[in-house]
């Protein structure tokens, strides 16, 4: 299929969210973009590069790299300003430019124009996709897999509209609006809340479940594939009819009005829906003005904060990295009835509480017996959280040379990442470092133009390359004891309670994790390993408990499992966190279980897999087979009460000295 096949906006079936976000960006950059999640096949690339086909043609100045406007100043253009006074322009099609996930800081902000530096030794500024994406769309597909500095140079320039560059002795500021639009896949890991509200609108996307809308989803996109040409024109008239709205929305949004009772109703659902700083307020408002404008209306509705109000908050909402974005509707209408401009005059009374929602009783948590045991197969709810030190102990104690590894602490080499400094190259230069090597060939320039006639004053011996710092993964790996002595007097609640903390840690470090549970007589994989610490959260919720306890055969699919990850990635440092009570009673085939535990914590510790073991004993009577674990393991052991932070930070210090 030709690239100019675009599939057409308005014959996308359903996702209404998606088009309305998008639309609204169209009409109002200043939004802020669109973030899009959504599992495989939900459209979201689709919609995307349909926007961009009935985006409103452009008026940029001719040879222009930034994309300048006719009426915009010469002085804010670094081409503009160097050129003559005349700038004769012409019409040209808005540019939708996608972002590659491989993509390097300079070739996204800028940077020094090689080929001229290398001939004439002038220094000049060579654009990067910030500034081809100006009055248009840049799109960016799996934004969650994209480098946290990279997303960040990205929504600095969308939220000011100027991109700065401060680098390779380039100094040099450019105009850089544009939708910026980003598309992700959950399952695949999280956005930092800090990134997510930097984003002005959010969309979560779910495929249709209605029978006739999937079948009609099905027959476009089956005619679209087997004629393209044909199919779009069939949709021409619908595609200039949007346009032509973009158009005349664009036109009428300055002289669209909000009124201050409507404004005071905006700060008050943000208020009620305690998000935090100002950003959601002025999104909402922003938004409800291009929603005002898209529909020919001068003024802003109650009905238009309604439409725009969920896709502002969700994101901006959530309290904790597990929470699910979402807005309860009869929350925020409530929420309007009680800013309404004109209130009724009796206030509704509160609504009753129910009694029957006792919060000290657990829902479905069965009752242990008169002994204390647990019964089979029950499912423990997750504990309390706390804060927990990072677990840069265990991991350092299993790094040791290359405490260069893992985003706990630095790595420096690679081609992605921050450039930090330079070096002479070892074999061939993939990464010219132009600043340093310009600074290497300028003692000897005077000498070598009056001994030689090439233009090209570098040679191969000034040559430098790049040395970039970024920060790789690490693979948390939860080895969880679910026999049935686990469920007695709510251990498993308070060991799933420290799992949870330990997941909020990895979250926050942005590590991959995996899951793996022993029970009866053997052992499962729960979850390989992801980026989508809330999924390894939903798997722990439901994880039961019940059955004899093969801690061996739990030791043996955790390195079955970390020896397949690092032949994938080997740059990948593993920790395994142990969570049991070292009781094993069922083996690998000889009589004696706790031996055949010990012997595969035996073949982990060679196999340099640090390893933190949390002993989930109770009681006075303690058997100290955890400890005995952690030893053949070679890694440190804890007591589950002193997974807590005040406690983890001694060992993480002893461990570390």
């Amino acid at each position: 299929m030709s690239a100019r096949h675009v599939f057409p906006f308005p014959a996308i079936v359903g996702q209404e969210s998606i088009k309305l976000a998008l639309l609204l960006n169209a009409i109002s950059p200043a939004i802020g973009g669109v973030l899009i999640r959504g599992h495989k096949g939900t459209a979201k690339s689709t919609a995307v590069r349909a926007l961009s086909r009935i985006l409103p043609d452009i008026e940029a100045v001719s040879g222009c790299p930034f994309m300048c406007a006719p009426s915009s100043t010469p002085e804010t253009c670094p081409h503009c300003a160097t050129a003559s006074t005349a700038r004769p322009s012409a019409v040209r099609p808005a540019r939708l430019v996608e972002l590659p996930l491989g993509v390097t800081e300079d070739r996204v902000a800028g940077t020094l124009d090689i080929e001229r530096a290398l001939k004439s030794g002038e220094k000049h500024f060579e654009p990067g996709l910030l500034a081809a994406a100006h009055r248009g769309m840049l799109y960016i597909d799996e934004v969650n897999l994209l480098s946290d500095h990279i997303v960040d140079i990205l929504l600095d320039a969308a939220a000011m509209g100027v991109n700065y560059v401060e680098r390779e002795g380039v100094s040099v500021s450019h105009a850089s609006s544009f939708i910026l639009v980003g598309t992700m896949n959950p399952e695949e890991g999280e956005l930092r809340p800090q990134l997510l509200d930097r984003f002005g609108l959010a969309v979560d996307v779910q495929a249709a479940h209605d029978i006739d809308m999937r079948t009609e989803v099905v027959r476009r996109r089956i005619a679209f594939d087997e004629h393209p040409s044909a199919f779009q024109q069939q949709w021409a008239d619908s595609e200039r009819a949007e346009q032509q709205r973009l158009l005349d929305a664009r036109r009428l949004l300055p002289d669209v009005h909000l009124h201050d009772d409507l404004l005071k109703m905006i700060a008050g659902i943000c208020n009620d829906f305690g998000v935090d700083g100002m950003r959601a307020d002025i999104v909402m408002y922003r938004a409800a003005v291009a929603l005002a404008a898209y529909e020919g209306r001068t003024d802003v509705s109650e009905a238009d904060i309604r439409r725009v109000a969920p896709l502002v908050l969700p994101h901006r909402r959530r309290r904790q990295p597990f929470d699910e974005p979402h807005v309860d509707e009869q929350e925020l209408d409530d929420s309007m009835e009680r800013h309404r401009p004109d209130p009724p005059e009796s206030n509704p009374s509160p609504p009753e509480s129910d009694a029957s929602s006792d919060p000290g009783e657990a829902e479905g948590a069965p009752e242990p017996d008169g002994q204390g045991r647990a019964p089979e197969d029950q499912q423990a709810p997750i504990g309390q959280t706390y804060a927990v030190q990072a677990l840069e102990g265990p991991l350092q104690q299993g790094i040791m040379q290359q405490r260069t590894m893992g985003r706990r602490s630095r790595k420096l080499g690679g081609r992605s990442g921050h450039y930090v400094t330079s070096r002479q190259p070892q074999g061939r230069v993939r990464d010219v470092a132009i600043d340093a090597t310009l600074r290497a060939a300028a003692p000897h320039l005077y000498e070598r133009r009056l001994s030689e006639e090439n233009p090209v004053l570098i040679r191969s011996t000034d040559l430098r390359e790049k040395v970039r710092e970024s920060r790789g993964g690490n693979l948390i790996l939860f080895a969880v004891d679910a026999s049935g002595s686990m469920g007695a007097r709510d251990r498993m609640v308070a060991t799933k309670g420290a799992i949870m903390s330990l997941l909020l840690d990895a979250y926050q470090k942005r590590d991959q994790v995996g899951m793996v549970s022993f029970r009866g007589r053997d052992a499962s994989i729960l979850l390989p390993p992801t980026s989508s610490v809330e999924l390894a959260q939903q798997y722990l919720a439901n994880m039961k408990t019940g059955g004899r306890t093969p801690l061996a055969a739990g030791l043996a699919k955790a390195y079955e499992l970390l020896t397949r990850s690092r032949h994938r990635d080997r740059e990948m440092q593993p920790l395994l966190v142990l969570l049991t009570d070292g009781r094993a009673n069922a083996g690998l085939g000889s009589d004696d279980p706790v031996s055949d535990s010990l012997r595969q914590a035996v073949a982990l510790c060679q196999a340099n897999v640090p390893a933190l073991v949390v002993d989930t004993e109770q009681g006075v009577m303690r058997l100290g087979l955890a400890q005995r674990l952690a030893q053949a393991l070679g890694g440190i052991c804890l007591r589950l009460e002193e997974v807590a932070a005040a406690t983890l930070a001694k060992a993480v210090r002893l461990s570390m000295g």
